[in-house]
């Protein structure tokens, strides 16, 4: 006999014992009971439970009367493809619709959330004195992830084919945490911020534990005989504090998608290795100008790259993209080479804090390199948007040739209607057109009393490196320079990615 409709059991993605488990799935009863009546009264589903064995088990039925005794089927732990992802997206609706029912869901959310004590004091010089052991944290790494997948092999699809990239972030935030041990409040803020981001990837906090179980193997196998249970601690502390705060970030931003799904309505190769790309979320998307974002193509799934946006906010979600070939079989390629009109791309949460305040108090100096126009070209599309109070703006733009200067047109009309603007070709080949040599050549030759200006910086790291510190002995104090993280600087874990 046939049943009316399969029982959508439902199991939250959570842990038992360490072990994050795959959701359960529309599932298809085995014994359907059929009563006399001619229509069903009640239709239950009863909470997944563990059972003897520890696998999570799920009751199934449908029935026009209660059964005397449903059936009792483990859930497949293994379970990969489209149902997680749809129950995923269940659990985060559930957990937002709980978060609204909540007293105060309304009200504003505290940026800085009480989070688990980190390591203290003995535990930092514990650490320190220790890191030798486990040192360096590409190795740690290379055991961590071999231990995860081995343990958990339906993790491995949360990631992209290729783990280099993976392997290299990672190593950034091993690095971050144990060089900033004394300033927690920074760590729980940057992975607070992380935990935003990471939602896109799919991340739940039942990976952390598998994460976390990997990351003390992995640890014990780096550091041989001299592991001991009180660096052991030392080290969890420290994990779970940065933890804490990822999930608090991804619990404050339940409100908002975790990645918005755009399609390319314009590409243009404006040169060798280089495009212009404007795609078209399917809903706003709220953005900064001068922020970032990262960006999966479909041709590459879970990698993701850093790219900033080119243009403020515009009414009909359209969002400009710079993209600079730097390698092959990346992303970069992939959106330079392989992507055209109507195809689709994930963006992630904007981020980045290199943007405008409210009212302009100072002339702008804005230094670009290559494509790190990008951001600065949205910073001068919400100056010239003000209705008024335009200050000085003066723009130095850097690149190798003519042909190099990939938006010359649209800066040279900006300028043309623009009487506070002024732009600066800086042309490495080329010292014949207004300058040549290096912006901070032009820097040197041009002293327009930076010191007393707002700076912002955009390029390859090298350059803006050398560009801040040029600009911090020309009088020009920290707090007034703006930039986006340098990716190896001491202190900064969260910087854009390398976007090959």
């Amino acid at each position: 006999m046939g049943c009316p409709s399969p029982v959508l059991v439902w199991s939250a993605p959570e842990s038992r014992g360490g072990l994050p488990v795959a959701p359960a799935r529309a599932l298809a009863p085995t014994a359907c009971h059929r009563a006399p009546a001619p229509a069903p009264r009640n239709r239950a589903v009863r909470p997944c439970r563990p059972g003897p064995n520890g696998h999570f088990w799920a009751v199934s039925y449908c029935f026009a009367t209660p059964p005397p005794s449903p059936e009792i089927r483990p859930v497949n732990t293994s379970t990969q493809g489209n149902d997680y992802y749809a129950l995923l997206a269940r659990h985060d609706a559930m957990r937002l619709r709980r978060q609204l029912l909540s007293p105060g869901a309304l009200s504003p959310r505290d940026d800085s959330p009480a989070l688990a004590p980190g390591p203290d004091d003995a535990d930092r010089r514990l650490i320190r004195r220790e890191l030798p052991l486990v040192t360096p944290f590409e190795d740690l790494i290379t055991h961590l992830y071999e231990v995860m997948f081995r343990r958990w092999p339906y993790l491995r699809s949360l990631f992209p084919e290729s783990m280099a990239f993976q392997r290299e972030h990672l190593a950034r935030m091993f690095h971050y945490l144990t060089e900033n041990l004394d300033h927690p409040d920074e760590v729980a803020a940057t992975f607070t911020r992380l935990g935003r981001d990471h939602r896109k990837l799919g991340v739940r906090p039942a990976h952390y534990e598998a994460f976390e179980a990997a990351l003390c193997e992995a640890l014990k196998i780096r550091a041989g005989e001299r592991w001991s249970a009180e660096l052991e601690g030392a080290w969890l502390r420290m994990l779970r504090a940065a933890v804490d705060a990822m999930v608090a970030g991804a619990d404050a931003a339940i409100g908002e998608p975790p990645s918005w799904h755009a399609v390319v309505v314009a590409h243009e190769l404006r040169r060798p290795g280089l495009a212009v790309l404007r795609v078209r979320t399917h809903e706003a998307y709220p953005y900064r100008a001068g922020q970032y974002a990262a960006v999966e193509s479909p041709l590459l799934p879970h990698a993701w790259r850093h790219y900033s946006m080119a243009c403020a906010p515009r009414a009909d979600n359209v969002v400009e993209f710079h993209v600079r070939q730097t390698g092959t079989g990346g992303v970069s390629e992939a959106l330079v080479r392989r992507t055209g009109v109507g195809d689709t791309l994930r963006l992630g949460p904007a981020k980045g804090q290199m943007t405008l305040g409210g009212e302009l108090t100072r002339d702008l100096l804005l230094v670009a390199g290559g494509t790190g126009l990008a951001p600065l070209k949205a910073l001068l599309q919400e100056v010239s948007a003000r209705p008024s109070g335009h200050r000085l703006v003066h723009l130095a733009v850097g690149a190798r040739n003519r042909a190099d200067l990939y938006d010359g047109d649209w800066l040279a009309d900006l300028e043309s209607r623009r009487p506070w603007l002024r732009v600066v070709p800086v042309l490495g080949d080329e010292s014949t057109i207004r300058g040549g040599g290096t912006v901070l050549d032009a820097l040197r030759r041009q002293d327009g009393g930076w010191s007393n200006r707002t700076a912002y910086v955009s390029g390859p790291p090298a350059m803006v490196a050398a560009t801040v510190a040029r600009l911090t002995e020309m009088g020009l104090p920290a707090g007034r320079i703006h930039h986006d993280p340098l990716p190896h600087a001491p202190r900064h874990a969260a910087a854009p990615a390398h976007r090959r």
